[in-house]
């Protein structure tokens, strides 16, 4: 296996609402490699998205990492004091979100954001930093760069927003890329070119990419492996191909049953039956339970473990460890 970039181990992650703490991450780990790229995906409201706030160190001010260890090529974030986090982001490690336009100054050109961080992280001259944020932006296939450096963002596409974005992130050269849901907001066409331009730079650069998406056709196109959480849990984890061609978790197969199958001539959605949990909701057990077909008073009663039941496959099930003795 290649280098570890990502390890996180036992992560517990929780908000405080109305003066009482809730799990909002509970108990997770993980691990993404160079060269790697790891989906977690799930319902909204899952922890996909405070997973990776978590990592980065960008949680609100009422939320906190409680337990557990992140360390990012060997190195523990968890402690690190905000101007350190500061040096690690952008240099270490960089984050693409759902919405560029969101994340770009709307009132400083695309050249000055691009150049920025080069500046201060790799510590280029003004004139090295602007080469190469031309260079990058061809990188990543967007022509007449030159122009494109003295634009403002609301003069672009949202499609170029998110490479100019995709380049920032990758002129610095981080051993671990977030992207965090980065092509919900284009169209087919563009999402198809973001997600073979995320494989080439990841394999130029051999940077790890943890992408956060409920696209499982995104997955299927991108994913070397899988997470899939439920309310904060990691229920199944495993190669694309285990989790596609046999997913073990009853809350992983209502997730792939319930994407439409287009080439079937009854075309039916199947949802999962019941309502997604709130923080604030206690369950005991399982937290799935209340929608499982298969649910028993141990499900109820106690937390499953996750364990392996092929190489690199592991699920968190009482009725798949039942199934398995």
């Amino acid at each position: 296996m290649s280098d570890t970039v990502l390890e996180v181990k036992n992560l517990v992650t929780t908000f405080r609402i109305n003066k009482k703490e809730y799990p909002v991450i509970r108990d997770i780990s993980f691990e993404i490699h160079e060269n790697e790229t790891l989906c977690m995906v799930g319902e909204s409201g899952c922890g996909k998205s405070v997973t990776t706030l978590s990592v980065m160190g960008l949680l609100p001010e009422n939320g906190a990492v409680r337990s557990g260890s992140i360390k990012l090529c060997g190195e523990e974030l968890l402690g690190m004091s905000p101007r350190q986090l500061g040096q690690v982001r952008g240099k270490k490690m960089g984050m693409i979100f759902q919405e560029p336009m969101t994340s770009l100054n709307p009132l400083l050109t695309i050249g000055y954001q691009l150049t920025e961080g080069l500046r201060q992280h790799l510590g280029m001259s003004k004139a090295e930093a602007h080469a190469t944020a031309v260079s990058y932006l061809e990188k990543v296939g967007i022509a007449n760069a030159e122009e494109r450096m003295k634009q403002f963002p609301f003069q672009l596409s949202g499609g170029l927003r998110q490479r100019i974005m995709i380049a920032m992130m990758m002129s610095l050269q981080p051993r671990l890329l977030i992207a965090d849901e980065p092509t919900t907001a284009l169209d087919v066409t563009i999402q198809k070119q973001v997600l073979l331009l995320l494989n080439r730079l990841k394999q130029d650069m051999k940077t790890g990419i943890l992408f956060i998406t409920h696209d499982l056709g995104v997955v299927a196109q991108i994913a070397d492996r899988v997470i899939v959480l439920y309310s904060g849990s990691k229920v199944e984890e495993g190669a694309t191909r285990q989790i596609f061609e046999n997913p073990l978790h009853p809350y992983t197969n209502g997730l792939i049953a319930a994407v439409p199958n287009v080439d079937s001539d009854e075309f039916e959605i199947r949802p999962i039956p019941g309502t997604f949990p709130s923080i604030t909701e206690e369950i005991g057990g399982c937290r799935f339970h209340p929608r499982c077909p298969y649910a028993t008073e141990r499900c109820r009663q106690e937390v499953p473990q996750a364990l392996e039941y092929e190489p690199g496959h592991f699920v968190a099930c009482h009725k798949v460890e039942e199934e398995n003795k």
